[in-house]
């Protein structure tokens, strides 16, 4: 079955095709994962996913979306990633790490609070955009950043990607979806730049390539980088999938490895045509025609759907979400539904 058949990426073997998809928990303290993620991300390893990725993870700390954001913007954050990184690695699965910033989306209230934007005067900070346009009615306007403070936040992702290599992961996904700062530069729908950084299409994904180059320089040749990004707005006049085909085909010979294919969160009111494997269309055009691996995520529920994407071809991993929210074991559920034998944890061997 393709689904738990091993992938060889660089030097990185993943066991299976199963990957973990970055999911906030909000429920970091000062950038600092807690026990919670421990528990959270370790019991996916031991359910037997084969890459299991952290949530968005801050490079600077107005780049988170709450103030319960995981980060990797001080030193200090490596200590407290490191225990999860070696607790996953040691249940056989990849530790990987996503890179992000929010941009015009940070400073917000955990969902279960409202999800709410907060304001300055109550504790929240000022974000900060390709231009000075809110998100939405009720958010803060964000500062629109300038040339240098652009390059500050490159330098930004490189100097995390630094500290994610000394905590010990394995693989970075540099977070270009879902309306945060990297998708904001390249959907016209959020850059009104008039500068080298917005209007036409080589300006506004200038700051997602330049990222790139800086991660790669410091993320070593051996270990894999994927990108994530939003393949459509989903809006006319918005970033789409010719222009994400494009970008793909421009960031291969820059070090990715893999292209992680979701859509929107640039614009809201939009009509998403929900549905099981909704996404999947844009993962298979990536795939064949930036000639670059993909990743396949949103509403991959049944092991049969998953299996399917793989083994025609439309994807290269299956990237799950809430479906890991519900069933921490689904790659154990998946192998007997599709009778392959897996390996359980010595301690679970005696109910298998």
């Amino acid at each position: 079955m393709k689904l738990f058949s091993p992938f060889r990426v660089r030097e990185i073997e993943l066991k299976n095709r199963i990957v973990v998809s970055p999911m906030c928990e909000y429920s970091a303290k000062d950038g600092h994962p807690q026990a919670w993620h421990l528990v959270h991300l370790g019991s996916r390893a031991i359910g037997g996913a084969g890459l299991v990725f952290t949530e968005a993870s801050a490079v600077e700390k107005r780049g988170r979306i709450s103030s319960a954001d995981t980060g990797i913007y001080e030193d200090a954050h490596v200590e407290s990633w490191r225990p999860i990184v070696e607790f996953v690695r040691s249940h056989g699965a990849a530790p990987g790490m996503q890179l992000a910033h929010a941009g015009r989306k940070a400073s917000t209230l955990p969902p279960w609070m409202g999800g709410k934007p907060v304001a300055v005067r109550d504790g929240g900070w000022e974000p900060v955009g390709p231009s000075a346009l809110a998100f939405d009615e009720g958010y803060n306007a964000p500062h629109a950043l300038s040339a240098s403070e652009i390059a500050e936040i490159v330098g930004a992702f490189k100097k995390s990607a630094e500290r994610a290599l000394a905590a010990g992961f394995e693989v970075i996904e540099i977070h270009a979806a879902h309306g945060y700062l990297l998708h904001q530069f390249l959907s016209p729908l959020s850059n009104a730049r008039t500068d080298e950084y917005g209007g036409k299409f080589e300006n506004r994904i200038r700051l997602a390539m330049q990222v790139v180059r800086a991660v790669r320089e410091v993320w070593p040749q051996r270990l894999p980088l994927f990108v994530r990004v939003s393949a459509t707005d989903w809006k006319e006049g918005g970033w789409d999938l010719a222009q994400t085909i494009v970008l793909a085909r421009e960031l291969k010979p820059l070090g990715v490895d893999l292209i992680d294919a979701s859509s929107g969160g640039t614009a809201l009111g939009v009509k998403i045509p929900l549905g099981p494997g909704y996404q999947t269309v844009f993962a298979e055009a990536i795939r064949k025609e930036a000639g670059i691996s993909t990743g396949a995520v949103g509403m991959i529920t049944e092991p049969i759907q998953a299996e399917t994407i793989l083994a025609t071809e439309q994807a290269d991993l299956v990237f799950l979400a809430r479906e890991l929210l519900r069933d921490p074991y689904w790659p154990r559920r998946a192998a007997k539904v599709l009778d392959v034998k897996i390996k359980a944890p010595v301690q679970y061997e005696r109910a298998w």
